[in-house]
């Protein structure tokens, strides 16, 4: 499958929900930036992918992330971070969004379960609310570990012979 075929329009997302519910399937979602993925995005995104039978991630605009992350950001395009989440054998589709907020998406989507990294588990708490409100369960998941697409690019380049 081509991994293009995978990034659903907002659109598209409208009926993902339904299809899969009538076939009984529980629906997963999992947001970020996804700028520069690594082993955290991946171990975040297996967790989320364990928690159900279809996961929908949802990529940050250019737009949000640089209102998140700040000027500079982000390194690769959304086109280009929706990609490479859709070539993840762990996410069956994905979606750019815009916003910094969680709320329009878990409003419009309405997973069973929306996954949270263990990064953002402190403002798991502020998704818990609205997720209660709409009968979504919220999961924290992932290995735990610091790892940040920020930390990766302050870090001091290292020669390949130190």
């Amino acid at each position: 499958m081509d991994t293009h075929d995978k990034i659903l329009s907002r659109s598209g997302l409208d009926d993902v929900p339904e299809q899969h519910r009538r076939a009984g399937r529980k629906i997963v979602s999992a947001r970020g930036v996804f700028d520069l993925p690594h082993v955290g995005h991946v171990s975040y995104l297996r967790g989320a992918c364990d928690l159900g039978d279809l996961l929908v991630a949802a990529i940050a605009s250019d737009a949000s992330a640089r209102d998140l992350k700040g000027e500079g950001r982000p390194i690769l395009t959304e086109r280009a971070r929706a990609a490479l989440v859709a070539a993840l054998s762990a996410v069956d589709d994905a979606i750019v969004f815009d916003g910094a907020r969680v709320e329009p998406l878990l409003r419009e989507f309405q997973p069973e379960v929306h996954a949270r990294g263990t990064d953002g588990a402190s403002r798991a708490a502020g998704d818990a609310d609205l997720a209660a409100l709409l009968g979504i369960r919220v999961a924290v998941v992932g290995n735990g570990s610091p790892h940040s697409t920020s930390d990766l690019v302050a870090r001091p380049r290292q020669d390949d012979h130190d």
